[in-house]
């Protein structure tokens, strides 16, 4: 019997009901009002059926489908079939109160992974050029030679060893860098492509690699346990390394994070996600030494991201397949 809530008709997946074929057909597809003209046709014509906008509330019956960003005010959980996130972080989602039972939640990764590598790179890369300090000669008038480094044969730290970690871990690997990755849980056998070696977090071998990183980049999700993961345990064990945050604020304790970089045992932080977004002009985290901080910008969601995985993820629910993109609200990704 499906609990209180719960779609009638889900087929059980894992952890999550995945919609029969009669509720599928019989849903109708509301969209963020946001969306683009362009891609709301797309998601019309994937789906085979007209939208309507979420913002203008729901008052006929039927199961429901939905494609945005926040669940619409007012919508009956109760009817909610299956929502598709059109951000690669559903956190937000999910920390707006219980995930309503029974629904199916996917999310949109599309060519993030590949965009945000190439943020890192380009950081990477600028670093060990002397780009900031170049800037700063520049704007004083100065000339002076700065010694520089290669990035080949040092080593990159990657938390998040899934798409976007991986997508990352591959790009430095094709400049010569050495990549180990830091992942929730280790397989035996070949490391995931992208990695050179993988190890588990709270282990031995992670303040080893830490230790001895010229870079660590967090590519974490927001959740329970990834909340202040970063602390002043972690970045004590760093000798030296360049902080890079592309995956979430809330996985970064800003008063250890300053410790270090004041202290001199991180080198200088890059930050694309903040705790707190936008950060006020006020916001001490503007004070913080040898420190940059982007607009969240590193990955952005393009529209053909969200049509291109919302039809996998159409596809793969049609054939009574749970989607590669499904989102395990109890692990929160």
């Amino acid at each position: 019997m499906p609990g209180p809530g719960t779609v009638p008709g889900a087929v059980p997946g894992e952890g999550r009901g995945l919609p029969s074929p009669e509720l599928l057909a019989r849903a109708r597809l509301l969209v963020a009002p946001g969306l683009s003209a362009s891609l709301v046709r797309e998601l019309e014509r994937i789906a085979g059926r007209d939208a309507e906008p979420s913002a203008d509330g729901v008052t006929a019956g039927g199961p429901l489908l939905c494609v945005g960003a926040v669940l619409p005010d007012g919508l009956p959980t109760g009817r909610l079939l299956w929502f598709h996130s059109v951000n690669a972080g559903t956190d937000p989602l999910l920390a707006a109160g219980p995930w309503p039972a029974g629904a199916l939640l996917t999310r949109t990764v599309g060519r993030m992974g590949e965009r945000i590598a190439q943020y890192v790179l380009g950081w990477v890369l600028a670093e060990c050029q002397a780009v900031p300090e170049y800037v700063a000669q520049h704007a004083r008038a100065e000339w002076r030679r700065l010694p520089t480094e290669l990035v080949a044969g040092q080593t990159a730290l990657v938390y998040g060893t899934g798409r976007i970690g991986g997508a990352v871990a591959a790009l430095l690997r094709g400049c010569g860098v050495r990549t180990v990755g830091v992942g929730r849980t280790v397989r035996t056998g070949a490391p995931p492509a992208g990695f050179d070696r993988v190890i588990g977090a709270e282990a031995d071998p992670e303040a080893e690699e830490l230790a001895g990183a010229r870079w660590v980049i967090a590519a974490l999700p927001s959740t329970g346990a990834t909340e202040g993961f970063f602390g002043a345990g972690r970045f004590a064990a760093v000798r030296g390394a360049t902080f890079v945050n592309v995956g979430r604020g809330a996985t970064v304790d800003p008063v250890a994070l300053e410790g270090a970089l004041r202290g001199g045992g991180v080198r200088r932080a890059v930050l694309d996600v903040l705790p707190e977004e936008p950060a006020a002009p006020g916001d001490p985290v503007w004070r913080l030494p040898r420190t940059v901080i982007t607009s969240h910008s590193a990955g952005i969601t393009a529209d053909e991201d969200v049509a291109q995985d919302f039809a996998a993820c159409w596809e793969a629910v049609a054939s009574g397949r749970r989607p590669e993109l499904a989102v395990d609200v109890g692990r929160g990704y």
